[in-house]
């Protein structure tokens, strides 16, 4: 016991480079608020960060109960930050139920701050608890801090006479401002935030803010012991520039909008909500001046329809859904396929299948990505790493979209669409543009329209509905080669088909090389991730190298068509292992294509990977290589 608390002592006294903290509560206790916030000041305090806001799936669980507790991770620090953290050095647990479906996770030797004021035996039993753990001996090998945060915060909010369930609202401001002094934060900025939040209630700003003075007092003045000490994490060395927090749907959002323009090209979104793709057309309704229409549909069926006939108009269409409205939208997907129209698809990946885990997060929808159609209907499949990277793979969805004539399919997940990081604000300059080209004249000979030409890419002519001598036929039938005209004949289906698997085919040659994200080209193990497992493979490999094991780490953003170097690449490592949130879909894709013998590291917890996971599994591939 003696050596735990001197190792948590280690990290409250001294400046560690990273510190992992948990924020967890009722649902209704505004812990993503609070999460929120303090990501917030941890930006302008020049720390790197990531986050994991993780919540119920019920609307509205039962207050106090197990299944219905809300939880924010922020890992913040002076070094690199990849992930949200695998164990939290502190967790501020609000109820029972919040204690114990995340003490569980806590570093022993951790901090664990209880609000003693919400465990009543009421709530000890929601949570099933037969005795108060804060009496039972049972957390002796964490540090615990335990006071009521309730009565204080409702005594720090009296002089604004707030009913008692009012009052109460105010807590996660009262254990925000004992964090804001405990990472020795400025409050000021959440001031000007609560003042503007609550600019039409004077009354609620000033018991807010007056709850968010009290905790950093209360962390000031009261005399606890040797379990809270106040801690300064420096600002981390970062290239200089403009930077802002971002998430990964409001970079979805933005590097859509960026996409558009670099096209030259407005753009139609045609969306319907869905958790946790709503998000996306949330922000798009706010940058209506950037020549953005959005549409909210009566259904997913709808809002995809409407965005193939945006682009048929001359619009670049998008829409957005996860699993289930991605299942719906796929015969309208294999129109816009069959059209050969440019259309933005982001699939905002959930758990599964049917409603599933609708508020977790899960890679399991890249079978549908890259097979789920029926027919022969070959689409392109980016995937983003990171929120901020987000933002580039959004930019090129929609340059592979224009140029190729083609709908693109763009993957993040729950876990990137909610998550934050800080991020450079990139200069608009050093994007390439690639204006669309629309045919203003007949292009076949004889002064004959051939709108399914196609040139050195594959695609066939964009025409605009209404442009003079250009009317032509469009539809989901299969066409004539060249004139457009319906022709199922076999020969025309042969055709077709196959010119529109080449056209997809050739994204290969004109997308980069794939590169190793940390290590060399060649050796005895390479950890192969795409989408949001980069993080803990990255950090899992960079610790396992520092150990000076063999092991690399290959990322790859261009799913589908792969790289035309990817299969030589990895052939020159004795062992590859994919993990991936699912039960093995890359790694079946990767066997499919270059005959490679992958082998998985699944996880379909809802969570994401952690490091040590993903080192452990190093270890024993390396293990299992040294055997043979």
């Amino acid at each position: 016991m003696a050596t735990q608390t001197a190792e948590a002592e280690t990290l409250t006294k001294n400046s560690p480079e990273a510190v992992v903290v948990r924020f967890a509560g009722d649902s209704g206790d505004g812990m993503q608020l609070t999460g929120g916030q303090f990501t917030l000041s941890s930006a302008l305090a020049g720390n790197d960060f990531a986050t994991f806001p993780d919540f119920p799936a019920e609307i509205r669980a039962p207050q106090g109960t197990l299944f219905g507790v809300s939880a924010f991770q922020i890992n913040f620090g002076s070094t690199e930050i990849d992930t949200a953290g695998d164990a939290p050095d502190v967790l501020v647990a609000m109820n029972p139920a919040a204690l114990k479906t995340n003490v569980g996770a806590l570093k022993p030797g951790g901090l664990i701050i209880a609000d003693t004021g919400e465990f009543t035996k009421r709530n000890l039993e929601k949570a099933k608890y037969e005795v108060s753990p804060l009496e039972d001996g049972s957390l002796s090998k964490w540090q615990v801090l335990a006071f009521d945060i309730s009565a204080l915060t409702v005594e720090a909010v009296k002089p604004f006479g707030l009913g008692n369930k009012d009052a109460l609202r105010c807590k996660n401001m009262w254990t925000l401002g004992l964090a804001l002094w405990m990472f020795d934060r400025d409050r000021a900025p959440l001031i000007d935030w609560l003042n503007a939040k609550f600019r039409k209630n004077p009354v609620l700003a000033e018991a807010n803010i007056a709850a968010l003075n009290a905790g950093h007092a209360y962390g000031e003045t009261a005399e606890i012991g040797g379990q809270l000490h106040k801690v300064h994490l420096d600002a981390v060395e970062v290239p200089s520039g403009l930077y802002r927090t971002i998430t990964g749907a409001e970079a979805v959002a933005l590097g859509l909008v960026a996409g558009a323009n670099l096209a030259h090209l407005p753009m139609f979104f045609g969306g319907y909500p869905i958790t946790p793709a709503s998000s996306i057309l949330h922000y798009l309704v706010g940058l209506k001046e950037f020549g953005v229409t959005t549409f909210q549909a009566e259904d997913e069926i709808a809002a995809i329809a409407a965005a193939i006939g945006g682009s048929y108009a001359g619009h670049l269409g998008v829409t957005s859904s996860s699993g289930p409205g991605i299942a719906l939208k796929t015969e309208a997907m294999g129109l816009a396929a069959m059209t050969e129209l440019p259309l933005v698809i982001v699939n905002s990946q959930r758990g599964g299948p049917s409603t599933g885990l609708p508020t977790k997060t899960e890679q399991s929808d890249l079978y549908q990505a890259v097979y789920g159609r029926n027919g022969d209907t070959p689409m392109p499949v980016i995937a983003a790493r990171s929120p901020g990277d987000a933002f580039e793979c959004a930019i090129e969805a929609c340059r592979i979209a224009v140029q190729y004539m083609t709908p693109v399919i763009l993957l993040t997940d729950g876990y990137i669409a909610n998550a934050a990081e800080p991020w450079k604000v990139p200069d608009p300059a050093s994007y390439a543009e690639f204006p669309a080209t629309f045919l203003r004249e007949r292009n076949g000979p004889d002064d004959t329209l051939l709108p399914y030409a196609r040139d050195e890419k594959g695609a066939r002519p964009w025409i605009k509905p209404g442009t003079p001598g250009l009317m032509h036929r469009i539809g989901g039938i299969e066409k004539n080669p060249g004139t457009g005209n319906i022709d199922y004949s076999p020969a025309s289906h042969q055709t077709m088909t196959d010119a529109r698997k080449a056209k997809v085919d050739g994204i290969a040659h004109g997308i980069p090389q794939q590169d190793v994200a940390l290590g060399t080209e060649g050796g005895k193990l390479v950890v192969v991730g795409w989408g949001s497992t980069f993080g803990p493979i990255h950090q899992a490999v960079r610790r396992a190298r520092a150990k000076g094991l063999d092991v690399s780490h290959v990322h790859v953003r261009h799913v589908w068509p792969m790289p035309t170097n990817l299969g030589d690449l990895l052939g020159q490592y004795d062992r590859i292992l994919v993990p991936e949130m699912n039960t093995g879909q890359f790694k079946t894709v990767l066997r499919d294509q270059f005959l490679l013998d992958a082998k998985p590291l699944n996880k379909t917890s809802g969570q994401p990977f952690t490091i040590a996971e993903i080192e452990a599994a190093i270890v024993a591939a390396l293990n299992e290589t040294q055997g043979a």
